[in-house]
């Protein structure tokens, strides 16, 4: 075993060791659990309708993409990066998926292979994003901003002025059937999640992700390719916001440039609030399924008591402005930026 698996291992047991580690970082590391434990208590005794299989549906609805967007970036961020190309890639992949399909635009039907070739368009945006990030040595919101505008133009051409309408029938039955009240979106989420899972612990991406994301130039003296390993976590990140696209245009029946509006915040504030360190070398993607229960149940809990939509994005922000000052006070000895 060389030095940064080694390095990579004992990173990972210091997190999951119960000994040894500071009261503060455990009640903070603890923290989304109990907040989500504690949302639900709240909204459970506020309104009768919470605790219901429909609700409970409701919210796995609403939960499915923005746990497979928040998977890709979860790889992104454990590095100290950041991807802001969400939304342009999801409006790209959507525009493809649905014109590959059977559509009411043009006379192609690639059935299901759109749906991969929509993921695949997500994949090359990631491998540029990671390419010029590290080739060129751009910060990676830099990079990643500029990328995600690229998409939304992209998509923009493709729309046509008119959104192309998704005909197929077993397409349209994966964004709009439920089975035993659930979305079968879920089903795609969950295996992302266990494959995200499976990625980040068994693989030597996973681990050296981990490695550089908690002191790169560790990573580099022990021989690790850290251009590579930065370009397979952004590629992980395309990947799943193009697979997201596709999902969401099941969902609506339409290719829409819009698709993504409002996600890339969602997903940053998931990760962010499951507790993996926008500084990078702490979390993982477990964390951020606690995120993005939280987001998910807290946005269906306000509409449920009856707080106005417009309301629920200044309620993340503030939520996703606390996790990072919590994040920042356990690691304040430590000075570091997003790259």
């Amino acid at each position: 075993m060389n030095t940064a698996t080694k390095t990579a291992t004992s990173t990972e047991a210091t997190s999951l060791t119960p000994f040894g580690v500071p009261l503060g970082r455990r009640v903070l590391d603890a923290g989304p659990v109990l907040a989500l434990v504690l949302m639900v208590v709240v909204f459970s005794v506020i309104s009768g309708r919470f605790l219901t299989v429909p609700n409970a549906g409701s919210i796995a609805n609403q939960a499915s993409i923005l746990l497979v967007l928040a998977v890709g970036s979860t790889f992104v961020i454990l590095l100290g990066g950041i991807d802001l190309s969400i939304e342009g890639v999801m409006a790209t992949s959507s525009l493809v998926t649905v014109l590959l399909a059977h559509n009411d635009r043009n006379g192609l039907d690639l059935g299901y292979f759109a749906v991969l070739v929509g993921a695949a368009v997500g994949a090359m945006f990631g491998l540029v994003n990671g390419l010029l990030h590290t080739r060129m040595r751009i910060p990676s919101f830099m990079v990643t901003l500029g990328t995600g505008a690229i998409g939304i133009g992209i998509a923009t051409v493709l729309f046509g002025g008119q959104p192309p309408r998704l005909l197929d029938d077993g397409l349209r039955a994966w964004g709009t059937e439920r089975v035993a009240g659930f979305p079968r979106l879920l089903l795609i989420a969950v295996l992302v999640l266990a494959l995200g899972y499976l990625i980040q612990r068994l693989t030597r991406i996973g681990r050296y992700i981990l490695v550089i994301g908690g002191d790169e130039q560790i990573a580099k003296l022990s021989g690790v390719s850290v251009p590579r390993y930065k370009v397979y976590a952004f590629v992980l990140s395309g990947t799943a916001s193009g697979l997201a696209g596709a999902m969401a245009s099941t969902q609506l029946g339409v290719g829409d440039v819009q698709v993504g509006s409002g996600q890339m915040f969602a997903t940053i504030t998931a990760v962010v609030v499951g507790g993996t360190a926008l500084t990078g070398g702490r979390g993982g993607v477990l964390q951020t399924l606690i995120g993005v229960l939280l987001i998910s149940v807290l946005a269906n809990g306000l509409i449920l008591v009856g707080v106005n939509p417009s309301i629920q994005r200044s309620v993340q922000g503030v939520v996703i402005v606390l996790a990072i000052a919590a994040t920042a006070w356990t690691q304040r000895h430590r000075l570091r930026v997003i790259k």
